[in-house]
């Protein structure tokens, strides 16, 4: 099995290389988020995208249990919980899914930031990099399917109290996981349910 390093890269490759129609979605994020956009933004409906960001997650994951160097220290993180209650879920308007969502990739966010100040070995903070990227986009995906009146309530440092909407966890394998499970569930159903997708499909 190669180094840390070498593995890094060959994700790097093989996430380039794999499924072009994946690459071609994300790359579209980055068409319709031009920064100087004059007119409402496109509302970003393509699934694929979401699926790309998930992979990456778990691509990440594996990477940094393979660690063995520079990895960061043990410490506790704020993240959002994964499960979903259909039945609550369901019957919560869009607007409050949406700050459920956004709440979490806040959490997210903030979680990758403060791990990645503890890793010293390049590539691996590289990879946290990548990853903290793919939640912003995220945000601007939301922000493109005006739920933006729905907003994050995460305080601006880890200073998170827990709560029923989060758990803690203690290591940046966890968090990864976290964050894959995350994006393929509360995400991926906001995302399918977002009126302005609606009704760009009927």
């Amino acid at each position: 099995m190669g180094s840390v390093a070498e593995r890094s890269k060959a994700l790097d490759l093989g996430s380039s290389l794999s499924g072009g129609v994946g690459l071609v979605s994300v790359l579209m994020v980055f068409v319709w988020l031009g920064e100087n956009q004059v007119s409402p933004l496109r509302p970003i409906c393509d699934l694929r995208v979401l699926d790309h960001f998930v992979r990456e997650a778990r691509d990440s994951e594996v990477i940094m249990r393979g660690c063995r160097g520079g990895c960061g220290v043990m410490k506790s993180y704020f993240v959002p919980l994964t499960s979903v209650d259909f039945a609550v879920w369901e019957h919560t308007d869009v607007h409050g899914q949406a700050v459920e969502v956004q709440t979490g990739l806040s959490l997210l966010d903030q979680a990758l930031n403060n791990a990645m100040k503890t890793v010293s070995n390049s590539p691996l903070a590289s990879v946290l990099e990548n990853n903290i990227s793919n939640i912003h986009s995220l945000g601007q995906i939301l922000h493109s399917l005006d739920l933006q009146q729905a907003r994050s309530t995460v305080l601006p440092d880890d200073s998170v109290p827990a709560s029923a909407q989060t758990q803690e966890v203690s290591s940046l394998p966890e968090l990864l996981q976290v964050q894959s499970s995350f994006l393929r569930g509360k995400v991926r159903l906001l995302l399918s349910a977002a009126p302005a997708c609606q009704r760009q499909n009927s």
